[in-house]
């Protein structure tokens, strides 16, 4: 059976480290409050003049190079993010120039956290028409340009990164065995950014009352989160005909390690076999999975045939999950 494959992977963070310790000087929060409460004690803040093509170009070069693949070769390009360069173009074309990837497709796609899940679901259908052999997705976003630094709620929480995966074909038992992609927009007021667009556009007011900004109800996110997860993974295993009990890696989107400790809990899936990088990064939404699957491929942790369970969510409120049987 052809199924998309992950030929290659890479990410990109900032240089400039945002500690528990600096963010205790901005807002009344303690080290101690934000780890027990979110299980994150870094994140990485780009610098003015970084925005989210570039750290896309340098997640996109390098998982490039991993597989072995040229820019020219790509046939499309998808940038899964929430905090675009700008609102048109799409950063995906602007990435498209840099790579000089000039045979590319290329457009951008916004379903927030849950960005690169959604993404690669859509290049997996791609590929298996006839029509296209390598596609490069990009999950990038630069949230410290729309993190309130008043809200101690919310500025713990986020930071920027981009991690990317480069798609080809593979016919064998290797690849994405099953995706799947939901939503529910009766939950679209728990987390947000109201102005900027065609409802709230900017002006003096929308600036004052500091609209431009993340809200988020989050413990209502925490509990959709727990709820959702143990769904998604059903749901996607028994699409590929699988059972829990065969995934040998679970990647949840990195929002909150007590979301990730209670849903991993909830899907008995043993703590070593759950990958962790919240410590150091953060809520980086679409950029937080395929970050921390490049960064556990850079450190050699899968081997050929392992299965791994991908699970995003996220404002919309957007969920969904894919299994990928480990080919390299």
């Amino acid at each position: 059976m052809l199924r998309a494959c992950i030929l290659g992977t890479g990410f990109a963070v900032p240089d400039s480290v945002l500690s528990n310790s600096d963010l205790e000087k901005m807002v009344d929060t303690s080290d101690d409050w934000i780890l027990s409460r979110t299980g994150i004690s870094f994140r990485r803040i780009a610098d003015q003049k970084t925005a989210a093509s570039d750290l896309a170009y340098l997640a996109a070069c390098s998982a490039l190079e991993n597989a072995g693949i040229k820019p020219q070769q790509l046939d499309m390009i998808i940038v899964a993010t929430m905090t675009p360069d700008m609102p048109m173009p799409a950063t995906a074309c602007l990435l498209q120039h840099r790579l000089n990837a000039s045979k590319a497709a290329a457009f951008d796609l916004n379903a927030a956290c849950t960005g690169f899940i959604y993404s690669l679901a859509v290049a997996e259908h791609f590929l298996l028409s006839s029509h296209y052999k390598y596609i490069l997705v990009v999950g990038a976003d630069v949230l410290s340009r729309v993190v309130d630094y008043t809200d101690r709620n919310t500025c713990v929480i986020f930071g920027d990164g981009a991690g990317a995966v480069v798609l080809g074909k593979d016919d064998g038992e290797h690849g994405i065995l099953a995706t799947y992609l939901a939503a529910d927009g009766e939950g679209s007021d728990l987390l947000k950014i109201p102005a900027g667009g065609s409802r709230y556009p900017a002006s003096a007011e929308t600036v004052a009352r500091r609209m431009h900004y993340i809200q988020m109800q989050g413990s209502e996110i925490f509990k959709f989160a727990v709820r959702i997860i143990p769904q998604c993974a059903e749901r996607v295993l028994e699409r590929a005909g699988l059972g829990i009990e065969d995934v040998d890696y679970l990647l949840l989107h990195q929002a909150n390690i007590r979301i990730i400790q209670a849903a991993a809990k909830k899907m008995n899936i043993p703590w070593e076999n759950v990958l962790v990088n919240i410590d150091n990064y953060g809520n980086i939404s679409a950029g937080s999975i395929p970050l921390i699957l490049a960064e556990a491929v850079s450190e050699n942790r899968f081997k050929k045939g392992d299965l791994l369970l991908l699970i995003g969510f996220g404002a919309g409120l957007t969920m969904g999950a894919a299994l990928v049987r480990w080919s390299r």
